[in-house]
């Protein structure tokens, strides 16, 4: 019986890889990227779990860009904060500007002023709920209170963050539109990191469609 080489067994072939894909490919199997493809992050370390290998494609027929990239899947956003991220906020509405995004500032606007976090993060809230923008920032002391507040919005699905891989998890999982920050948890470059980690997610896959289906029954219930 002769042996069989691997380019004789067809392959699954992505454009990009997600965890939801990562998790129910065969362990020890073989996928092809096409060229241009991505793999998240959060996929990258399920593949290796997995012992999966991916082989990029060299074919020159492949697409050079795949599905919506970090440019342009979030184009506009609403950023808002208390007077403890006003700094951090205007640091990362400059940020997300230079990326050719547009952000729409919801204040406060100067550390001295007396702004209650709860009332930032429904604003932002109601501007993602609305349809305004596509997603929205909110900074406060810790994250917390921002979240507990942008989630009493309907539509409206707010994780406060900590770090990178919290920040993938929570858009692969459970596409979360209202990130939340706590201003003395994390820097000025924590947070560009950890937004942009946000920002690089492309939702795929049945698996996060029925969690998000379950949202929506509990938001009705």
């Amino acid at each position: 019986m002769r042996e069989i080489c691997l380019a004789e067994v067809e392959m699954k072939r992505f454009e990009i890889i997600t965890e939801v894909e990562a998790r129910v490919l065969d362990i020890g199997s073989t996928v092809e990227l096409i060229r241009g493809g991505r793999v998240t992050p959060l996929a990258r370390d399920t593949l290796k779990t997995r012992r999966v290998t991916v082989l990029e494609s060299v074919d020159a027929a492949s697409p050079e860009i795949t599905g919506p990239s970090v440019s342009d899947y979030v184009r506009t956003l609403a950023v808002g904060a208390d007077q403890s991220g006003v700094t951090l906020k205007t640091e990362l509405i400059r940020y997300l500007r230079s990326q050719g995004r547009t952000v729409h500032d919801l204040g406060a606007f100067d550390a001295r002023d007396e702004v209650d976090c709860l009332d930032v993060a429904a604003t932002v809230a109601l501007a993602v709920a609305r349809g305004e923008v596509e997603a929205g920032i909110v900074i406060d002391q810790t994250g917390i209170g921002s979240a507990i507040s942008a989630n009493k919005i309907k539509g409206v699905r707010a994780a406060m963050v900590q770090n990178e891989h919290l920040a993938t998890c929570a858009q692969e999982n459970n596409d979360v539109n209202v990130l939340t920050l706590g201003a003395s948890l994390i820097n000025v470059e924590q947070a560009r990191a950890i937004v942009d980690a946000w920002l690089a997610v492309v939702l795929r896959g049945s698996s996060c469609h029925r969690r998000l289906e379950k949202l929506s029954r509990l938001e009705r219930s």
